[in-house]
C-alpha cells in the first residue's frame, strides 16, 4: 500500500508558481497527506541580487535618458515657495538658539520690520498678511536674544528682514494745547472719523455745529461719545467741539469716544491709566466683513433647495 501511494502520488499533474517551487496539486486522494512547505521566503525569489556600494566601478552606468532635474528646495512645488524657505529657516535658527538668554520684551533692540509690501516685492510672491505676521513673530522672539550672545548667522539671517531707516528717527509729533487754550485729539472707527477740540469749559458739547442730542437720537450713542469725561469725571469742566464724518451714528459715536480721550490727555495727562482702563484709548480695528460671491452676506448661505 506503501508503495501504491507513493506512485500514485508521482502521476498527480504539477503547476508552476513564479514564487514557489514545483508542487503537486493535493487532490481527493492524497487530501490527507501533509501540505508540502518551501524552506525559503518569497522576498528572496523576488528581490533583485543586492548592489555592492564600495566600488564605484561595480556600479550600473547611469540612465541619461530617465535623468530628471531635482529641485534645490523642498517647498519647490509649494505655491509660495520662497516664503516657504524663509519661515522653516527662521523656525530652524529658533529651535537651535532657543536656548539663549534673552532680555524682556521691553528691553529688546528696537527694529522696524519690513512691511507686507515690502515683503511680497522682495520675494516676488503674494503672501498673505496672516502668513507673513508668522515670520514677524518669529523674528521678534529671535529679537528678544542678549545682542552680548547674539550669533553671526543669525544677524545675517534676520537682516534681510529689516528696513533700510532709523527707528529711533521717527518720533511722534506731540499735541499741544493752541493759543485758545484747545487741544486737538482725531478718533477714527469703521469708516468714520472724528476731530475733537477740547477746551476748558462748563460742559458743552457740539457736534458739526449742532447739540449731541440733535446728532445722535440713542442714547447709548451719547454715552459712548462722552465717555472719556464720564469715566474721569470730567464731564462739567470741558467744553466740546466736533467735527464727524462717514460711516453711520454708531461709528461716529464711537470715533468721538477716541478723539475726546486723546485731546483729554493733552490737558492731564495723568488720566491716561484711567482712560485706558475704561477701554477709551485702544482704537478698534473691527469692521463689517465684505460679502462674498455666492452669499446672501458675508457668510450666509442661501437656503439649501433639494430640487
Amino acid at each position: 500500500m506503501a508503495s501504491k501511494s507513493a506512485f500514485s502520488l508521482q502521476l498527480q499533474p504539477l503547476y508552476r508558481c513564479s514564487r514557489c517551487r514545483t508542487i503537486p496539486v493535493r487532490s481527493k486522494q492524497n487530501a490527507s497527506l501533509p501540505r508540502p512547505f518551501t524552506t525559503h521566503s518569497s522576498r528572496q525569489a523576488i528581490a533583485a541580487p543586492p548592489i555592492d556600494f564600495s566600488s564605484q566601478d561595480k556600479l550600473p552606468p547611469p540612465n541619461v535618458q530617465n535623468a530628471r532635474v531635482v529641485p534645490a528646495s523642498p517647498s519647490y512645488f509649494s505655491g509660495r515657495p520662497d516664503f516657504t524657505d524663509n519661515l522653516l529657516n527662521l523656525q530652524t535658527l529658533l529651535r537651535k538658539y532657543q536656548a539663549l538668554p534673552t532680555v524682556p520684551p521691553g528691553q529688546a533692540p528696537r527694529v522696524a520690520w519690513r512691511t507686507v509690501s515690502q515683503y511680497r516685492l522682495l520675494v516676488g510672491e503674494p503672501v498673505r498678511a496672516s502668513r507673513y505676521h508668522q515670520v514677524i513673530e518669529v523674528l521678534k522672539r529671535l529679537n528678544q536674544i542678549h545682542p552680548a550672545v547674539m550669533p553671526p548667522d543669525l544677524q545675517e539671517a534676520m537682516q534681510i528682514y529689516k528696513r533700510d531707516i532709523d527707528p529711533f528717527a521717527v518720533v511722534k509729533r506731540p499735541s499741544v494745547i493752541d493759543k485758545y487754550g484747545r487741544a486737538c485729539g482725531v478718533g477714527r472707527r469703521k469708516s468714520s472719523s472724528a476731530k475733537v477740540f477740547l477746551v476748558q469749559g462748563e460742559g458743552e458739547v457740539l457736534v458739526n455745529g449742532k447739540s449731541i442730542n440733535q446728532v445722535f437720537g440713542r442714547i447709548h450713542d451719547r454715552e459712548s461719545a462722552l465717555w472719556p469725561l464720564k469715566a474721569t469725571n470730567r464731564i462739567d469742566k470741558y467744553n466740546v467741539w466736533a467735527l464727524v464724518s462717514g460711516g453711520g451714528t454708531t461709528g461716529q459715536a464711537e470715533a468721538l469716544t477716541l478723539g475726546t480721550a486723546k485731546a483729554l490727555m493733552v490737558h492731564e495727562p495723568d488720566l491716561k491709566p484711567a482712560l485706558r482702563r475704561a477701554g477709551c484709548v485702544t482704537r478698534d480695528p473691527r469692521r463689517v466683513e465684505r460679502k462674498k460671491p455666492g452669499k446672501l452676506k458675508a457668510r450666509k448661505m442661501p437656503a439649501w433647495v433639494k430640487r
